[in-house]
C-alpha cells in the first residue's frame, strides 16, 4: 500500500473503508450523469460498478479520481475529503482509463522509465522499477519493442503497469477489458486478482456481466445515474426471488409469437439472448413454467430446448431495468 495513505474510514461494524460516497450528483445540462449515488468500498477488495453505456460509470470514476468536480454530495478516499483535500486523494490512487495512455513510438520499457522519472525515481531506480513491472506483467520479452507493435492485451497490461509505478492504495479501472479478445481478458482478470491479493483496493467499471461475476466481491448496479441495486453476485440474483424459464425455438420466425404468449401467461417481460435464439422470462414456480410450456405447445410452437434455473446477472439487470445491459443509449446522453 502507498505509505501516504492514511487510516481508512471505519463503518459502524469497524470494517475499514477505502471509499465512502454519499449523495454524489453530477449533471451535464439536462443529463443526470450521477443522481445521488451512495457507495462504500471496503479496503483490499474488488468492487465492480456494473451498467450500460451512459449509466454514469465513467463519470463516477472521474469524480472519485478528482478529474471532475461533483455538483453535490460528498466522498472520502482513505479518509480524505474529495472537495477539501483533493491532493491527498491523488496521492493514494491510480487510474487506468478506457484507452491506453502510452506513447506508441516508445518501447514498453521506455514508457515505464519515463513515467517512473516523472514520479521522481532517479535513473537507475527508474530502470529497476520498469524492469520489475515488465517481469510482473509478463512483458519482459517485449520490453524493447515499440508499443505500436503490441497486441491489445499487451497494451492493456502495460497501461495498468504504468498505473502501478508507485503502488497505490486504490486502483480505478474504467472498463479494463473493453475490446480485448477472451484470452487477453482472462490475462487481465488474473492480474487484477493478484493486485487485490497484494492489498490494493480495486474499483472497476464494466459492461461485462461475466467480468463482475468473476472478479468482484461486491457489485453495484447503476442505470441512468442512479444505483438500483447492490450486493454480492449471489445476493443480486436472490433479489429476483424467482427462477427463470429459458426456451429455444426450432422455428425462429415465431419468436415474437412465443414472447407474446409467455408475457401474457406469466405477466413478466421476456428477454431475448444477444443472438435472438433464446427467450428468458421470470417464472415464480415450476408449476408456472409448466403451464407456459403447455401454452407454447398448444399454440403449435415447437421447442428445440428449455430449462428452468436461477437468474444470471444479465437477467437480474433486465428484471431491474426492463432492458438488457448491452442496450445502447443515445450518444448525447452518454457521460
Amino acid at each position: 500500500m502507498n505509505d501516504a495513505a492514511p487510516m481508512a474510514v471505519m463503518t459502524a461494524e469497524h470494517r475499514p473503508l477505502a471509499i465512502s460516497v454519499r449523495g454524489l450528483r453530477k449533471h451535464y445540462k439536462d443529463t443526470k450523469a450521477l443522481d445521488g449515488i451512495d457507495l462504500d468500498v471496503e479496503r483490499g477488495t474488488i468492487f465492480a460498478v456494473l451498467g450500460p453505456n451512459g449509466a454514469g460509470k465513467t463519470t463516477l470514476i472521474r469524480v472519485l479520481a478528482t478529474l471532475t468536480r461533483a455538483d453535490d454530495g460528498e466522498a472520502r478516499v482513505f479518509g480524505h475529503d474529495l472537495a477539501s483535500d483533493p491532493q491527498a486523494v491523488r496521492g493514494a490512487i491510480a487510474l487506468t482509463g478506457q484507452f491506453a495512455s502510452l506513447d506508441e513510438d516508445l518501447t514498453g520499457r521506455e514508457n515505464l522509465i519515463m513515467i517512473a522519472r516523472l514520479w521522481g525515481f532517479r535513473g537507475r531506480e527508474a530502470k529497476r522499477r520498469a524492469d520489475d513491472l515488465l517481469h510482473a506483467f509478463e512483458l519482459h520479452d517485449a520490453r524493447n519493442k515499440q508499443v505500436k507493435s503490441y497486441s491489445g492485451g499487451m497494451r492493456r497490461r502495460l497501461d495498468i503497469a504504468a498505473s502501478l509505478v508507485v503502488t497505490p492504495g486504490i486502483l480505478f479501472l474504467d472498463e479494463p477489458t473493453t475490446g480485448l479478445d477472451p484470452k487477453a481478458r482472462q490475462g487481465v482478470w488474473q492480474m487484477i486478482r493478484q493486485l487485490a491479493d497484494a492489498g490494493v483496493t480495486i474499483l472497476l467499471t464494466t459492461q461485462y456481466l461475466e467480468e463482475a461475476d468473476q472478479l468482484a466481491s461486491r457489485i453495484a448496479v447503476i442505470d441512468r445515474g442512479r444505483k438500483i441495486a447492490e450486493g454480492t453476485s449471489r445476493e443480486l440474483k436472490a433479489q429476483i426471488g424467482s427462477g427463470f424459464l429459458h426456451v429455444t425455438l426450432h422455428d425462429q420466425t415465431r419468436l415474437d409469437e412465443a414472447a407474446r404468449t409467455l408475457e401474457s401467461l406469466l405477466g413478466n417481460p421476456v428477454q431475448r439472448s444477444p443472438e435472438g435464439a433464446e427467450l428468458s422470462v421470470i417464472a415464480a414456480s415450476a408449476g408456472q413454467a409448466s403451464e407456459a410450456l403447455s401454452a407454447l405447445r398448444t399454440a403449435g410452437i415447437e421447442l428445440a430446448d428449455f430449462s428452468m434455473g436461477s437468474p444470471s446477472l444479465d437477467e437480474v439487470f433486465f428484471a431491474l431495468t426492463g432492458q438488457p445491459l448491452e442496450e445502447e443509449v443515445p450518444k448525447e446522453a452518454a457521460q
